[in-house]
């Protein structure tokens, strides 16, 4: 029986390997699939990153931090501290300080919010940020440590015509500080700046030794139509000055004063109505006289230190009065001395008398200014020492044909015949300002 059983399972086998060889024979293959294990998804979300904190002097630090880095949102955690309620309180503390008394917090923030949560033996911070000013402003934050370096970068800003600069710095600067720094500068500067800003002022905090201040520069125009304005100030100081003659200094001045003279038209309207220095009116600019070829007394001498500038010399703007009205002239250097150079009111009343004038020259012809602050005109030259040479005076003795005169000259400055409006070059007494 058991032989029976045997021979039949043999038998089937037998079949078995049969079949499968006629199929594989006849083409079939099999196939083996790779079975790939599916990623582990939690059902949570793991904990998220907090910063480790020990009080509230350092949660005040990450806040800065974060400020700075200008981040809306940050996570702080306080590790075995019970204390929730003493936690907010001092976290409602610094926020405070850091938006009224530190200057990056006033400048930049507008609300900090802190809130706390019981985690066990922690206890978690969220810091929730909203500002007021951009990544950008932060970024342009410039570090002033000291007064010359403000007021080089007060410079560049005006020459650039800028509306707007933010300082960092621990200096004394008052608004009256800012605005009388850019005068000085606009004021010494006439071949780079067209016109003075107004200028606004804002400190962050208002009071405390370490401050931002932002300032504003509001311009007559555009920024670039300021510049353009500044481009052809530019070019017209470069060839006014190369039309400039003479075989010594006091020629060369005397040649810039006249080509001032017939080139510049005084603005009776604009006259009337300046009443200060500094005005925004083109017509008190160097851009008015030299470009527009109209101006008023300060806009005469503001071209003449241009000019003056170009060619090197030692040139100074005088703002003062005139007879009890607002006016201004200028101070050259010449030969070692000083001496007042008046370009409107050669215009008016001839070149010899307000040209290489001293002190006491011009307070008898009722010039008034800041005596103290301002150097003192003292030199021995005059106009005639200029224009009357020992060879022209030779010359003099001469006609045309070489024969003797009686030596008299003609060296009286000729004004063309016409509107007596028009010959009044630069002449600004018939307004209140020059």
């Amino acid at each position: 029986m058991q032989k029976w059983i045997v021979l039949i399972i043999m038998t089937l086998t037998l079949t078995a390997l049969t079949a499968a060889c006629a199929t594989i024979l006849e083409g079939d293959r099999l196939s083996e699939s790779v079975y790939v294990v599916p990623p582990y998804i939690p059902d949570e979300e793991p904990p998220e990153e907090r910063i480790e904190v020990a009080d509230i002097d350092e949660i005040k630090t990450v806040m800065l931090d974060l400020i700075m880095n200008h981040e809306s949102v940050g996570k702080l955690v306080i590790n075995n501290n019970t204390d929730e309620d003493g936690v907010q309180s001092g976290i409602d503390k610094a926020a405070k300080e850091i938006i009224t008394l530190h200057p990056i917090g006033a400048y930049a923030v507008s609300s900090i919010m802190g809130t706390t949560s019981k985690v066990l033996l922690n206890c978690e911070i969220d810091i929730s940020i909203e500002y007021k000013r951009t990544i950008e402003q932060l970024d342009s934050i410039i570090n002033v440590s000291n007064m010359r370096y403000l007021r080089t970068e007060l410079l560049s800003i005006m020459s650039e015509y800028r509306e707007e600069a933010v300082f960092r710095s621990t200096l004394d600067i008052t608004e009256e500080d800012i605005r009388e720094y850019a005068r000085e500068i606009y004021y010494e500067n006439p071949r780079y700046i067209v016109m003075l800003p107004v200028i606004a002022f804002e400190a962050f905090p208002p009071d405390g030794e370490d401050r931002i201040i932002e300032l504003r520069f509001v311009h007559i125009e555009q920024t670039s139509i300021m510049r353009q304005y500044s481009d052809s100030l530019t070019a017209h100081v470069r060839g006014n000055a190369g039309l400039a003659v003479g075989r010594n200094d006091g020629e060369t001045l005397l040649s810039l004063v006249e080509n001032l003279i017939s080139s510049v038209r005084f603005d009776v309207a604009a006259a009337w109505s300046i009443s200060e220095h500094g005005a925004q009116n083109f017509s008190a600019t160097a851009f008015g006289a030299l470009v527009r070829q109209n101006a008023v007394g300060e806009g005469g001498a503001m071209a003449f230190k241009a000019l003056c500038d170009e060619l090197g010399f030692d040139c100074r703007v005088v703002l003062g009065y005139l007879d009890g009205r607002t006016h201004a002239w200028n101070i050259v250097s010449l030969a070692g001395w000083f001496y007042h150079i008046d370009v409107s009111m050669s215009a008016r009343n001839g070149i010899e008398t307000a040209f290489l004038k001293t002190d006491e020259g011009f307070v008898e012809e009722l010039y008034e200014w800041d005596f103290e602050n301002t150097i003192t005109c003292n030199g021995a030259l005059t106009y005639e020492d200029i224009v009357f040479t020992d060879d022209e005076e030779e010359d003099d003795d001469m006609d045309e044909n070489g024969e003797e005169t009686d030596g008299e000259t003609n060296e009286e400055i000729i004004v063309d015949e016409g509107d007596e409006e028009d010959n009044e070059v630069i002449d600004d007494t018939e307004g209140e300002e020059d």
